[in-house]
C-alpha cells in the first residue's frame, strides 16, 4: 500500500487575543486523512518535534460539527489513533511515500519555513516523482523547497493559492503576524516568484495544480486540494 504523510505544525502557544493558542487546524488534517484512506492509501502524521497541538479556536462551533466533531471527540476514531502515532520527520524515509500534505493552522507561519527536516522530506518526494501539497498557511511548508535537478526553489513560476490577506484581516490576526514577523502566502509568493491565485472570497473553496503541487487556500479547500492530489497519483 502507498503511504501519504499529513505534515502538522509542531507550534502550539497563544495567538489570539483572547488568549486562545494556535496549532493544528483539525479539518486541514481530518478532511484529507479521510480523502487519501478513501483512496486507499496509509496515512501517517508527521510533525518536525514530533509533537502537536489543536489550535483552540478550530475545535469550536463555528469550525467542527457534525460527523468531523464525533469523528475529533471519539478518542478510538481512526483519525485520533493515527495522530496519536504521529512521527518525528528525522524518524522517517522520505522513499516510502508518494506524496506529502501540509496541514495548517497560523502555528505553521511559526515552523514551517525553518522545519529542516519536513523541508528535506518535502524535496525528496517531489525528486523521486512525487506530489507536494499543502493548504491554507501549510503552503509555507512549500516555500522553501528546492528541485534537485535545477536547485531553483519548485514553487518559482508556478500559479498557488493559500490563505488570503484579506482573511488575516478579517481574523484579526493582521497586527500579531505584523509583530511576530510572520509572511502571509501572497506575500512569500510575490518574494519567490509564484503567480498568486486569488479565490473570490476568503472563504470559498479554491484548489490549485501546477505540474506535480496542489494547494489549497483555506478550511474550506481541504477536500478537494486532496482529491486533487489523489487524481495526480491515480495518473
Amino acid at each position: 500500500m502507498s503511504k501519504v504523510i499529513i505534515a502538522i505544525t509542531s507550534y502550539n502557544e497563544v495567538f489570539y487575543d483572547d488568549g486562545a493558542k494556535t496549532g493544528l487546524f483539525v479539518t486541514e488534517a481530518l478532511h484529507p486523512f479521510h480523502v487519501f484512506k478513501k483512496a486507499g492509501y496509509e496515512v501517517e502524521f508527521v510533525s518536525e518535534t514530533g509533537t502537536f497541538g489543536f489550535d483552540t479556536h478550530s475545535l469550536g462551533e463555528m469550525f467542527l460539527q457534525g460527523a468531523d466533531k464525533a469523528d475529533v471527540e471519539d478518542e478510538n476514531s481512526e483519525f485520533q489513533k493515527q495522530l496519536k502515532q504521529i512521527k518525528k520527520a528525522s524518524d522517517i524515509n522520505a522513499s516510502d511515500y508518494v506524496a506529502i500534505y501540509g496541514s495548517a493552522g497560523h502555528g505553521a507561519l511559526y515552523d514551517y519555513p525553518k522545519a529542516t527536516d519536513l523541508i528535506k522530506i518535502t524535496e525528496a518526494i517531489y525528486a523521486n516523482g512525487g506530489v507536494i501539497s499543502a493548504v491554507c498557511h501549510g503552503i509555507v511548508l512549500l516555500g522553501p523547497v528546492k528541485d534537485s535537478k535545477t536547485n531553483e526553489l519548485v514553487l518559482k513560476g508556478k500559479k498557488i493559492t493559500g490563505f488570503t490577506d484579506i482573511g488575516e484581516v478579517q481574523l484579526g490576526v493582521q497586527e500579531k503576524m505584523d509583530k511576530d514577523n510572520l509572511e502571509s502566502i501572497e506575500a512569500m509568493a510575490k518574494r519567490i516568484g509564484a503567480t498568486y491565485v486569488a479565490p473570490e472570497g476568503p472563504w470559498d473553496d479554491l484548489s490549485v495544480v501546477d505540474g506535480r503541487v496542489v494547494t489549497g487556500v483555506n478550511p474550506a479547500s481541504a477536500t478537494s486540494a486532496a482529491e486533487k492530489v489523489v487524481a495526480i497519483l491515480k495518473q
